[in-house]
């Protein structure tokens, strides 16, 4: 049975429309483009159903034929979401009061999916956390009201059943998955005291006991929550809005982990400055964290927050997994350039390197195969348009919207896990007749003067940092003591020293004048022949690291720095020996 093509929801000033998705990438057979401005759109969590507001009213139907679902007059609506299980339709507008009404309007509307009946009417001024958050199995859902958290069990939205008592819950996230269901909430610190992060099982809310982990800080603002798949942890990126030193124009984060088991750790990273992006692997094992000053840092961390790869410096801002967590993309959208970044997972080998420029969105068709970045109103109003590329670089369909009009959605339609099996990763490019766009490499700037003039080493702007692997033991050494892990790499790293000790016949130099009153080649000025000698041993000292690195150490900071001089050395040795 082939697997099925997923959907590409497509919406902007021209209309709404449903494009079939590679490799056809076709208008869908059966749905008539809406031309009226959608002011939302939203697939179910399943994908197989559609549902999008033109201003007049509200549609969901099914994805696969288009057949009319519901409708309802609702001109209004801003914002749509469905419930897990395809049961309630929730519609939300701008809070308004009416002039007979002191209180208002509700605007939080929930529906009955089916017959199309309202099931309840609530207020909900701000759009932050508008919707109400589902367990998967649709037997808790949860809202937060007046800075308090109020839980409704099987969809029964006319009685609170629980609540949980806090002072001030500022933001709270529900984990992904059926029963046991837990929540991560955040309060903010006031008065001297400290913001802080706490776990619950639901019902077991109340009680000093009850939280299954804690995390206090000073240093938050504010807070983004992130559940793994499992729910097993929750990584904890808190904020302030200015950095007291003076260091950062993005004020100061730090990065904590919890886990359900009531472990916590402020995960250390590596190089200072803002976080810009926080991930996990769709296995849950893993974790990937994008940071510090530019160039920024990419390092991929496990369960203990300890470091298991890192990706080194580059113009990055972001990083996606793809659905089957075998890929994944390191990106530098916003104020950089688009440079892509496609690594394979498990050989933590580069795939490509493909350039979108402009990009205001990215996301992985649910395939694994193919992604999609787009250019969008309002955060860029020219050259709006979207691009559907295999992973490998190639792009496969292009579309520029037309003068005069915006795009200003692009959603691809989500399908259940499972739904599409992990393929193994390919490096060759897959063909395309709209060919690839892999980014040209970057070279120093050379003032005009100094164009025609050979090219000399010279020092960099900023510190590059080469990919190195930090995994602490490969699969088969699991059952290894710390002990016994150290000695091995001793080992490891004597053996490749005694092989670099080994003699190799020397490569022949090139030609040089010998004065009368010498056998072999010189330069005559003992100076010289010292600094070639001291060259020599240099180079000889960066194969070594180069051994060391290949066996699986970790080199330290001013290591990486000798092998990064290595063509500087090599160009200095050749000079020299011309000379000679």
């Amino acid at each position: 049975m082939a697997p099925p093509i997923p959907l590409l929801a497509v919406r902007g000033s021209d209309g709404t429309s449903l494009l079939s998705g590679p490799p056809t990438c076709e208008e869908h057979s059966t749905f008539q483009r809406d031309s009226r401005s959608s002011r939302c759109v939203t697939f179910s969590r399943d994908g197989t159903l559609f549902a999008w507001c033109n201003g007049q009213n509200v549609s969901v139907v099914k994805s696969s034929d288009v057949s009319v679902v519901t409708s309802l007059n609702l001109p209004k609506t801003s914002l749509l979401d469905i419930s897990p299980l395809n049961t309630i339709l929730v519609t939300w507008q701008p809070y308004s009061k009416a002039q007979d009404s002191a209180q208002g309007e509700a605007n939080l509307q929930l529906w009955d999916l089916e017959s199309g009946q309202l099931i309840k009417a609530l207020y909900q001024k701000k759009m932050e956390s508008w919707c109400p958050s589902w367990s998967e199995d649709e037997k808790i859902a949860v809202r937060s009201v007046n800075n308090e958290l109020h839980f409704y069990e099987n969809n029964d939205f006319q009685t609170i059943a629980n609540k949980l008592h806090m002072q001030k819950v500022s933001d709270f996230v529900l984990s992904p998955g059926g029963q046991p269901s837990k929540v991560c909430v955040y309060v903010p610190g006031s008065k001297g005291a400290p913001s802080f992060v706490r776990l619950y099982q639901y019902p077991v809310l109340g009680g000093p006991t009850a939280a299954l982990a804690n995390k206090s800080f000073f240093k938050a603002d504010r807070v983004s929550m992130v559940w793994n798949r499992r729910a097993s942890a929750v990584l904890v990126t808190a904020s302030t809005e200015v950095d007291k030193t003076g260091a950062s124009y993005y004020g100061e984060q730090t990065l904590h982990y919890l886990a359900v088991n009531g472990e916590t750790a402020l995960v250390q990273l590596q190089k200072k400055g803002p976080i810009y992006d926080v991930v996990w692997s769709p296995g849950s094992t893993e974790f990937c964290v994008v940071y510090g000053f530019m160039p920024a840092k990419v390092t991929v961390y496990n369960l203990k927050c300890d470091p298991v790869f890192d990706f080194g410096t580059g113009p990055r801002n972001a990083a996606y997994y793809s659905p089957q967590g075998n890929i994944l993309v390191l990106a530098g959208f916003g104020n950089l350039r688009g440079q892509m970044e496609v690594w394979d997972v498990k050989k933590y080998k580069q795939v490509s390197k493909p350039q979108a420029p402009d990009a205001t969105h990215f996301s992985w068709c649910p395939d694994g195969e193919h992604v999609v970045t787009a250019t969008c109103s309002p955060r860029l109003r020219v050259s709006n348009g979207y691009k559907i590329w295999h992973y490998t670089g190639s792009v496969l369909h292009r579309v520029e919207t037309a003068a005069g009009a915006e795009l200003w959605e692009v959603r691809w339609q989500p399908f259940p896990a499972g739904s599409f099996p992990e393929r193994p990763v390919k490096y060759q490019a897959a063909p395309s007749e709209l060919g690839t766009t892999q980014a040209a490499p970057t070279q120093a700037y050379r003032p005009p003067a100094l164009r025609h003039l050979p090219a000399t080493a010279s020092a960099k702007l900023h510190e590059e940092e080469l990919p190195q692997n930090q995994r602490p033991a490969a699969p088969g050494e699991k059952g290894l003591s710390k002990s016994a892990l150290k000695n091995q790499k001793k080992r490891e790293a004597k053996k490749a020293a005694k092989q670099e000790a080994k003699p190799e016949p020397e490569a022949p130099s090139d030609p040089a004048p010998v004065s009368n009153n010498q056998s072999e080649p010189s330069s005559g000025d003992p100076e010289t022949d010292k600094k070639i000698k001291n060259l020599k041993k240099k180079l000889k000292a960066i194969e070594e690291l180069k051994d060391q690195q290949a066996s699986g150490k970790v080199l330290q900071k001013n290591q990486l720095e000798k092998l990064q001089k290595e063509d500087q050395l090599l160009k200095e040795l050749e000079d020299l020996q011309i000379r000679q």
